[in-house]
């Protein structure tokens, strides 16, 4: 019997090649012919004006925070159930999140909480469309608007998701991307900021470039470049940018397979999940998602406890996902207690994300779905 994995990266066939390319020819540097190919397909695949390939999406969100100008003593509206490169962001420049609870059907932001989170010291609203199922975003840039507040779109989850017909990562200032092994296209370790406010593209670069405006020299915009601002090193090697390239030209075939298994999933385990108290995931008619996680909301933390256990015990690894923020060393720092956010909480001890990945076959698939049925039922 064969291990199932949670995750593998998906390679589609041009990776070794274009990596090859660019050791034989150069640069290994960032921003090299590969970066400008990513840039340019980014900015295609979503309507975006401005992309830049960063290293990881903690650092393209970092560059958010400060293109915002955050300060000690600003305060950022998030959601507690998310990764923690969403808070660090914030909290590396000195500002405070300020956690607002999630919606107990798509697990993003609850909008209608969003309005009495905010102060005057509240500079910017931070979403997150978790599994790439959007916010609600009518709503939430409606509030946006009413207060002066910037948006930014943790869209780490959610390349190929769509609003309404309309690409999320579109909607906000800036938007960032997770280039992972566990998302659906990868170079290992990488992401991009994309910039919906183009007065930001110049700084942008500068903050990229360690504060500097060697872009521009790159581009023959200046004779020399110096020390302009703010910055660190976020952007990757064109190494990384070739094997991304590779996956972005794939994107439809890659894309294509993660929805047959998503689907397969959900029709396959509707029936036992309704015959067990158990929710699948919920993607609202106005949304559109990449079939990034497939997930179940088992009935209680014992009822979770017992099918890891059994699928481990089968070679299956299911995890399952974020700790509330809030209730964590740092977020206690915060005022976090137990209590404040009970839909974070309560969904954190159910969630099980089950595996999902391109190179996943029918026959593994349907083997982790007996299982699922075998060890997932009500005693």
């Amino acid at each position: 019997m064969n291990p199932i994995p949670f995750n593998r990266a998906a390679v589609t066939g041009r990776e070794a090649e274009y990596v090859t390319r660019v050791i034989a020819e150069g640069p290994l540097h960032g921003d090299g012919p590969f970066t400008r190919e990513c840039h340019a397909w980014l900015e295609r695949l979503t309507g975006s004006p401005k992309a830049l390939l960063t290293t990881s999406c903690t650092h393209a969100l970092e560059m958010a925070a400060l293109l915002l100008d955050l300060q000690p003593g600003d305060e950022v509206i998030v959601p507690p159930f998310t990764f923690v490169s969403t808070v660090n962001a914030i909290v590396l420049r000195g500002a405070r999140p300020v956690f607002v609870d999630i919606r107990p059907d798509t697990l993003n932001i609850d909008e209608t909480k969003i309005e009495a989170a905010i102060t005057p010291r509240t500079r910017a609203l931070l979403l997150v469309h978790y599994a790439g199922v959007a916010c609600e975003m009518d709503a939430i840039m409606a509030i946006a608007a009413r207060h002066g507040l910037p948006v930014v779109e943790d869209n780490a989850h959610g390349l190929f998701g769509a609003y309404k017909g309309r690409a999320l990562g579109t909607f906000g200032t800036f938007a960032t991307l997770s280039f992972h092994d566990t998302k659906n296209l990868s170079c290992g370790e990488g992401g991009a900021l994309m910039i919906n406010d183009t007065q930001y593209v110049d700084r942008a670069e500068i903050i990229r470039e360690k504060g500097t405006n060697r872009t521009r020299f790159y581009r023959g915009q200046v004779d020399k470049y110096t020390w302009c601002d703010v910055g660190s090193s976020y952007l990757p090697s064109d190494i990384l940018a070739a094997y991304l390239l590779a996956q972005l030209e794939s994107h439809d075939r890659i894309q294509r397979r993660r929805h047959e298994l998503w689907t397969r999933y959900a029709e396959a385990l509707a029936p036992w999940a309704s015959d067990n108290g158990i929710r699948l995931p919920i993607v609202p008619a106005e949304c559109q998602h990449p079939a990034h996680i497939f997930y179940l909301l088992m009935p209680s933390l014992e009822a979770r406890t017992r099918l890891l256990a059994h699928l481990r015990s089968k070679l299956i690894l299911a995890v399952f996902h974020y700790l509330p923020l809030h209730l964590s060393d740092m977020g206690r720092r915060f005022g976090g207690a137990e209590g404040q956010h009970p839909i974070t909480e309560d969904v954190s001890d159910r969630l099980v994300r089950l595996p999902l990945f391109f190179q996943l076959s029918d026959e593994d698939q349907a083997r982790v779905i007996e299982e699922v049925m075998a060890g997932g039922t009500a005693s």
